[in-house]
């Protein structure tokens, strides 16, 4: 059999048992299972039978337990047609579901139990199990802090018709005491905790304050800073009304229309807007009275050469090449160039900007610093002058033959102007070495 039941709350200062033990006297009725008053006295004033029971309880729920109670006693079962009635030894070991219909700090409460079980009858060759289902009420009457007087009666139902009746008085002790549910495990149970799944402070019903102003996060507005309660835990460091997170300018104390902000110069334009706070000047003009000393648009304030008539997009300095870059910024100020090459451009398309190529009008390479390469050709003309360039002997008279060579020499350096040639020339080891050394 299986009982459901809803039971009353918990109070909010109730402990959680966690096990029990019961300890009861017990008056058995084989005899008389479906007896009537006056059957019930005599039965009882006759001594049917009785014996003593001890019963594990394990908590399963807030009021449900499962309860394990073992039982050693005497009883008489009816006649049958094949045995008389008379008194036998019996165990009995039983499997339980017990709810408590009140609190366990109440005074008096009914306790309902039902589950399956067995009974072994001693002196028996023959039928000495049953099998039954015990159903039941009792009545626990606290006396002390988890120690009740109980009170029980059992009808069991029986499979082998042996249904019969238990009657029991005694003891039960709860132990193992658990605490109130806390899920967050703030040390406020969940029955006041007012926010049972997030972390708090006592002082605020278990609800959490992160930012330690005061307010709880719930009711806080800005939850990780710490604020005052008129602004709903924002701060407003100026006091001027307007929360920090809104307000233009925190740190002074400024005026809604202009979003905190205030407006040192009166002209209708905050702070936190005006090109020029302290002193009063026209919307169009960002709040600034009206200087431009070089004529050049651009204000005063704004001009980085206020002397010399520049552009807007130069900040009112003077760009000759137009190419965007202010003259004093420009390496090239006369000739248009990119920001990448400080204002230059690079006329020969080399990669290398004018501003670093010694030679700007002709494709180069980088390790000759924009300038072209020789040509091969070229090169094997210069070469064959080393070698073939000769003077007469012991003295610094070219031959006639050499002439050609260094017309050829000279026609290599007209094809590269940018180019220098250094000329040397030493003696040979013949002859005396003084006038080697003259000569």
């Amino acid at each position: 059999m299986v009982l459901f039941f809803i039971a009353p709350s918990l109070s909010a200062q109730e402990q959680l048992p966690n096990h029990g033990f019961s300890l009861r006297a017990l008056k058995y009725n084989y005899l008389e299972p479906n007896p009537d008053i006056d059957t019930l006295r005599r039965i009882w004033a006759a001594g049917d039978g009785g014996g003593v029971e001890a019963s594990y309880q394990y908590r399963v729920g807030k009021r449900t337990w499962l309860a394990f109670p073992l039982k050693a006693g005497v009883t008489s079962f009816q006649a049958t047609r094949d045995r008389a009635s008379r008194r036998e030894g019996m165990f009995n070991l039983d499997v339980l579901i017990q709810n408590r219909l009140c609190g366990y700090n109440a005074f008096v409460s009914p306790v309902i139990h039902a589950g399956v079980g067995s009974s072994y009858i001693i002196g028996r060759d023959d039928d000495r199990w049953d099998f039954n289902m015990p159903v039941g009420l009792g009545l626990d009457f606290r006396v002390a802090r988890n120690l009740y007087a109980s009170l029980v009666s059992s009808r069991r139902f029986s499979i082998e018709s042996r249904d019969g009746w238990h009657h029991g008085a005694g003891f039960t002790f709860l132990f193992g005491e658990a605490p109130p549910p806390d899920r967050d495990g703030d040390g406020v149970s969940d029955a006041n905790d007012k926010c049972p799944d997030t972390p708090g402070l006592a002082q605020y019903m278990g609800c959490p304050d992160r930012d330690g102003d005061g307010i709880v996060d719930s009711e806080d507005k800005c939850a990780d800073v710490a604020g005052i309660a008129a602004m709903m835990g924002c701060p407003d460091k100026d006091g001027d009304g307007i929360t920090d997170g809104e307000d233009a300018c925190p740190d002074v104390k400024g005026l809604a229309a202009y979003k905190g902000c205030p407006d040192t110069d009166n002209d209708g334009i905050g702070d936190n807007t005006d090109k020029c706070p302290k002193e009063a000047g026209p919307v169009a003009n960002g709040g600034c009275p009206y200087q431009d000393k070089d004529g050049d648009g651009v204000l005063d304030k704004d001009d980085a050469c206020p002397n010399d008539k520049g552009t807007a997009s130069t900040k009112g300095c003077p760009d000759r090449d137009k190419d965007g870059i202010a003259d004093r910024d420009d390496a090239c100020p006369d000739k248009a160039g990119v920001a990448a090459g400080k204002g230059c451009p690079d006329t020969d398309g080399d990669g290398i900007y004018d501003n670093e190529d010694r030679c700007p009008e002709k494709a180069g390479v980088a390790r000759l610093r924009g300038c072209p390469e020789i040509k091969k050709e070229d090169k094997a003309k210069l070469e064959r002058a080393i070698k073939l360039v000769q003077f007469e002997s012991g003295k610094a008279t070219l031959l006639q033959k050499s002439y050609a060579i260094l017309d050829e020499v000279v026609s290599v350096m007209n094809q590269y102007p940018e180019y220098s040639l250094n000329i040397q020339g030493h003696t040979d080891s013949q002859g005396d070495d003084d006038a080697n050394m003259t000569l």
